[in-house]
């Protein structure tokens, strides 16, 4: 992973809230939800928590006792997040590093993190800090995207801009969002960090958008490939979302459009 695959800042939260969360995150976020209430934690720590859309998803499924605090590394996210969630007492936003958690030791119920870990440069040391910070117990529960190909719009993006940047394609999406998917590894730095009963279920989902040209603006402008977009050169950012859409449109229409996601979705207690 590079330094700046972590850098969602500029017009990117507003983007990414816009269109990458209702494109791919809010089902799993809903998902995610469910199976973190079903634990009835009185005290949870969200990592990664992006522009919220797991806690807006979670939070009115806790108890009126419950205490949520919701943390991220880059602080624009967490501002777009905050600006989206009806006031509630119940929560916190903090700037925090999943690496270094400014939290002492068994203070949560429950630690939870959706698509976040592959964006950790040390995910074995993130987990460490997790299991930190969680009471005996605990619980972790996250999800991750399994590999590119299982993820259409993504793979399609992908494929797409390496066609027009031949000598130099853009690989954000591969390397990093989709490059932590091999579940044996996942399992094993887990373990490394002390958790058990590590259960591991992949999850299928369907990606809807009310045309092509959505998914490629959700990628190309929404996630950290814009930078890499970007750095080709000037005017590129729009050509590449044009031909992002065309190539989508080709596969998969001109109208409303409908395709396969998948990610794991893990659960670890301590």
């Amino acid at each position: 992973m590079f330094e700046t695959d972590q850098v969602f800042a500029g017009s990117i939260p507003e983007n990414y809230d816009r269109y990458m969360v209702p494109l791919i995150f809010e089902p799993f976020a809903a998902d995610l939800a469910q199976r973190a209430a079903s634990l009835s934690p009185q005290a949870v720590l969200e990592t990664a928590a992006g522009t919220g859309v797991v806690t807006r998803a979670l939070l009115p499924k806790l108890s009126a006792g419950a205490s949520y605090i919701a943390t991220d590394l880059n602080q624009p996210m967490l501002d777009y997040a905050a600006s989206r969630q009806a006031p509630d007492s119940r929560i916190t936003w903090r700037q925090a590093d999943a690496l270094a958690l400014p939290f002492e030791n068994a203070t949560f119920d429950l630690v939870c993190c959706q698509f976040g870990a592959m964006f950790f440069p040390d995910r074995i040391s993130a987990y460490r800090e997790a299991k930190r910070v969680l009471k005996p117990g605990g619980h972790l529960l996250l999800s991750v995207w399994d590999r590119i190909e299982e993820n259409a719009f993504a793979d399609e993006v992908t494929n797409a801009l390496a066609r027009i940047f031949p000598n130099d394609p853009p690989r954000f999406l591969a390397r990093t969002p989709h490059g932590y998917h091999d579940t044996a590894l996942i399992r094993r730095e887990l373990e490394s960090a002390s958790f058990s009963g590590v259960a591991i279920e992949t999850k299928a989902e369907q990606s809807r958008a009310s045309s092509p040209r959505l998914p490629a603006v959700a990628y190309c402008q929404g996630t950290v490939l814009r930078n890499e977009i970007e750095a080709r050169g000037p005017g590129e950012l729009q050509a590449a979302t044009d031909y992002a859409a065309s190539a989508i449109a080709e596969r998969h229409g001109h109208g409303e459009v409908a395709a396969k996601i998948q990610a794991h979705v893990i659960l670890a207690v301590v």
